[in-house]
C-alpha cells in the first residue's frame, strides 16, 4: 500500500517543475465508504489513487497523496462507512490549491474517485471563475471512452457501485485487496431517481449496484490506460498560455 503515498522529495519537485512551463498538480480524492462484501471500503480511494499514478507516469505532473474521506452519507446505512460535509470536502481542496499556488504550483487537477463528491464540480467551477487554474477528471465522457475501449460491458448508469469498472482496475492495480464473493454478486437497479432521498439502502440491501461478475484485471488495465491518454487534453490546457 506504499504507493498510495507518493516518494518525492523537495528537489523531485523542483526539478520536474523547471522543465515545465506550468506546472500542474494532481489530487486524488476517494471515500471511505461500502463495497459490498467483496471490495474493500477504500475502493474509491485506491481507484482515485490508480488513476493519478497513471497520469503520474505519462505526464510531469506533481502527485499529491489522497483524501481518503470524502462525501459518502449515501452509504450511511453500512457499518465502516466515513463521511465528512461537502463544505469541509470544498474547504480542504480549496485550500489545498491555495498552498499549492504559494509554492509555485498554479494548476491543479482533482481526480475523482468517488461520484457522491459532487462538491468538488462547484469547487473547479468557483476556482475556475476567479482565474485559477482547476479542473475535475475523469469527466464522463472519458469514462465512457475508457469502457469503450476496455471492453466493459455495463453501461455507465448500470454499473453505479462495486461494479464492473471498479472490480477491474482492483483487479489490476490491487488484486491482493478482493474478496470473495464478486463473481456472485451482480444487481441491477437502473432507476435510482430518489437516491438522494433514500440513500443506497433504498435500492439495494448488498451495497452493490453493476455487474462486477464481468470485471477483470485487463479491463482495469486498459481502463487506466484509456484514462491517461485522455488526461493529455486536461494537461494541455492547463499549461497552456490561453
Amino acid at each position: 500500500m506504499s504507493d498510495l503515498v507518493p516518494a518525492d522529495t523537495t528537489e523531485d519537485v523542483r526539478t520536474r517543475g523547471a522543465g515545465v512551463s506550468r506546472q500542474v498538480a494532481v489530487l486524488p480524492v476517494g471515500s471511505f465508504e461500502q463495497h459490498g462484501a467483496y471490495l474493500p471500503l477504500a475502493t474509491d480511494t485506491l481507484v482515485a489513487c490508480a488513476v493519478a499514478r497513471e497520469i503520474a507516469g505519462a505526464y510531469p505532473v506533481h502527485l499529491l497523496p489522497p483524501v481518503t474521506i470524502s462525501c459518502s452519507h449515501e452509504h450511511a446505512a453500512w457499518p465502516g462507512t466515513v463521511s465528512i460535509s461537502s463544505v469541509t470536502l470544498h474547504a480542504v481542496v480549496r485550500d489545498i490549491a491555495a498552498s499549492l499556488r504559494g509554492s509555485g504550483v498554479e494548476a491543479l487537477v482533482v481526480v475523482n474517485g468517488h461520484g457522491g463528491n459532487y462538491v468538488l464540480g462547484n469547487v473547479v467551477q468557483e476556482s475556475s471563475a476567479r482565474g485559477d487554474r482547476m479542473a475535475l477528471f475523469p469527466a464522463a465522457e472519458d469514462w465512457e471512452a475508457a469502457r469503450e475501449r476496455a471492453g466493459v460491458v455495463t453501461s455507465l448508469l448500470t454499473d453505479m457501485h462495486a461494479g464492473e469498472i471498479e472490480t477491474s482496475i482492483l483487479l489490476h492495480a490491487h488484486p491482493e485487496m478482493l474478496r470473495p464473493g464478486y463473481e456472485t454478486s451482480d444487481f441491477v437497479a437502473d432507476d435510482r431517481r430518489h437516491l438522494l432521498t433514500l440513500g443506497m439502502s433504498g435500492y439495494t440491501d448488498s451495497g452493490v449496484i453493476g455487474r462486477p461478475s464481468l470485471g477483470s484485471a485487463e479491463k482495469g488495465k486498459e481502463l487506466l490506460a484509456s484514462l491517461a491518454d485522455s488526461f493529455g487534453a486536461y494537461f494541455s490546457m492547463l499549461t497552456s498560455d490561453a
